[in-house]
């Protein structure tokens, strides 16, 4: 079974996202084994200099790769990545396990977004749309598609 760990930068604040991310989680129960972490957005100042940015993406990158698992197969989520379709994502994904890679793991920064060294990492930079959209939204959305996909690879009707 495909073994999927979500780290998250910041936390969920309130309690329908919970209720989301708990529903894709359930769903996602039959497909694969999910492991969710929330790592701690770094604080910044109202108007942070790209220096004090940087220093906070390379201490959430520092957080990260910490929680990497060996040989997991890295997506970032990043907006200059590659935009996908969910057929496409659940090609992507078979084409993973079919090549010996059981796990995945996926990777949403936070505000600031994440630390080119945790891009480079990445066996996929995934684009959800060229719009920014909250953390929170964000990993419901992942949550969702991976679901989606899923479901698109062991011949469901979900996606139609």
């Amino acid at each position: 079974m495909l073994s999927v760990r979500l780290i998250c930068v910041g936390k969920l604040g309130e309690k329908f996202w919970a209720e989301a991310v708990r529903e894709y989680a359930k769903r996602l129960g039959a497909y694969c084994k999910l492991e969710i972490l929330e790592l701690p957005e770094q604080r910044l100042p109202q108007e942070p200099s790209e220096g004090e940015i940087r220093q906070a993406l390379d201490r959430e990158a520092a957080l990260i790769e910490s929680k990497l698992p060996q040989g997991a197969a890295l997506i970032a989520l990043c907006v200059e990545g590659r935009p996908m379709s969910s057929e496409q994502l659940a090609d992507w994904i078979s084409r993973q396990t079919v090549c010996g890679t059981s796990r995945l793991c996926l990777v949403i920064g936070g505000s600031c977004g994440l630390a080119e060294q945790i891009k480079q990492r990445a066996a996929l930079r995934l684009s959800m749309s060229p719009m920014t959209f909250p953390h929170h939204l964000a990993r419901v959305m992942v949550l969702e598609q991976l679901y989606r996909a899923c479901n698109i690879a062991a011949g469901g009707k979900y996606h139609k």
